[in-house]
């Protein structure tokens, strides 16, 4: 029974490596794919699993996060013991703000205290996946674990990027290290690792009893990934290894840990693919979001390739109030309420919500963040010199253009 788990999305991260998208909110709280913001992947497969009691946990810039949760989440009837709430970081147990996911848990004792749940499911606010929780659930039970960790299959070579669950021949979990230079791979397939996707189903009186025991450590980094599972580890615990089934249906398995700019960018690049690697548009698994009511996108000028003044959008995701007047838009997203002004050329980018491109600007593997005017003839990414001296720049070259930025 679903009703007998309760679930805690960590949604305060900082996404210190996606500066500057996190200027002005927190990680989970950054536009994605045009419509979209991070978190609503796991919000939304939240919903699909059949899981109806969830908190999310907001610290670091979040009020971009609370408005969305709150104009596009609101819709659980309350009645029936359904919900979705802010759990904002309030000092509830000591002085400190949420020093770890581990801690962050803790502070919130007083909530599994009020619901009483069997289980407790831990997330991640940050991954784009999809994933039924419900079946991790179940198996779970199955195999009566203390603890199941998430994980999913990479190659070896990527182990520097993630945590990695060792694991036996029996599928237990016998060892945790974060970003190993020399991980322990998976029994019969020696070039391949499991790494953790920050993904945890708690007996509740197990995590209860764990994070009384943290709270108590002073030297205490107070987090699951390294010190709560490594500590159960040593202890003894039953501790499962869920291997992650994707609800997504392609050959290849889709989790993306959004960690950096680029690896923000090639997520938002896979979605614009002739045969999308993730795939949007599945109705057996919608993703559900907030989208304010803007009228259809549109085209204009369209069959003058004379003067160049075509409004054209080729092999990209064009959203709702977007006007592409006169200029051309390939392998691209426009988030909503986009302007493209004559002769503009848009390539490879990610142009976000209320930004006004003027006429003859060009603009090739950038990102420009919301309500920034680009001036009439203004060149992005085509020198990567002159584009230093104003804008960010990734170690792929990549611009990006903070939010509201003023060009002159």
């Amino acid at each position: 029974m679903m009703r007998k788990v309760l679930t805690f999305i960590m949604a305060g991260g900082k996404g210190e490596r996606l500066w500057p998208l996190t200027k002005d909110r927190t990680k989970p709280a950054v536009p994605f794919g045009g419509i979209y913001r991070i978190i609503d992947f796991t919000l939304s497969n939240c919903i699909n699993s059949g899981l109806r009691r969830i908190y999310v946990l907001t610290q670091y810039k979040s009020a971009s996060l609370q408005r969305h949760i709150r104009l596009g989440w609101n819709f659980l009837p309350s009645e029936l013991e359904q919900f979705i709430e802010l759990l904002p970081a309030q000092q509830r147990v000591g002085d400190s703000w949420y020093l770890g996911t581990a801690d962050a848990i803790y502070q919130n004792l007083y909530t599994m205290e009020m619901d009483q749940p069997d289980e407790v499911l831990i997330l991640a606010g940050d991954h784009v996946y999809k994933m039924n929780y419900y079946s991790m659930i179940d198996f779970h039970r199955e195999v009566d674990a203390d603890l199941t960790v998430g994980v999913v299959e990479v190659d070896k070579e990527k182990a520097r990027q993630f945590g990695i669950i060792e694991v036996d021949s029996m599928g237990r979990v016998c060892g945790f290290e974060e970003k190993p230079a020399k991980p322990k791979n998976i029994p019969q397939h020696p070039d391949k690792v499991y790494a953790s996707m920050g993904i945890y189903v708690f007996k509740t009186s197990v995590l209860m009893d764990e994070l009384h025991e943290d709270a108590k450590k002073t030297a205490s980094a107070h987090d699951f990934g390294k010190e709560i599972i490594p500590g159960m580890i040593k202890k003894g615990y039953r501790i499962a290894a869920y291997n992650f089934i994707d609800e997504n249906k392609k050959e290849a398995k889709y989790w993306r840990d959004i960690g950096t700019l680029d690896a923000y960018y090639e997520a938002n690049m896979d979605l614009v693919q002739v045969d999308p690697v993730f795939n949007l548009y599945d109705k057996e698994w919608p993703i559900r979001t907030y989208q304010e009511q803007y009228p259809p996108a549109k085209t204009v000028f369209s069959g003058d390739e004379i003067t160049g003044r075509v409004g054209l959008a080729l092999d990209s995701i064009v959203s709702g109030g977007c006007i592409v007047s006169g200029g051309r838009i390939q392998r691209s997203i426009l988030s909503p309420n986009v302007r493209i002004n004559s002769y503009c050329q848009v390539y490879d980018s990610i142009i976000m919500e209320g930004v006004n491109v003027g006429r003859h600007a060009k603009i090739k593997r950038a990102i420009i963040d919301k309500d920034v005017t680009i001036p009439q003839g203004m060149v992005i990414g085509y020198d990567p010199e002159e584009d230093r001296k104003r804008f960010s720049i990734t170690e792929s070259g990549l611009v990006v253009v903070a939010k509201k930025t003023e060009i002159k």
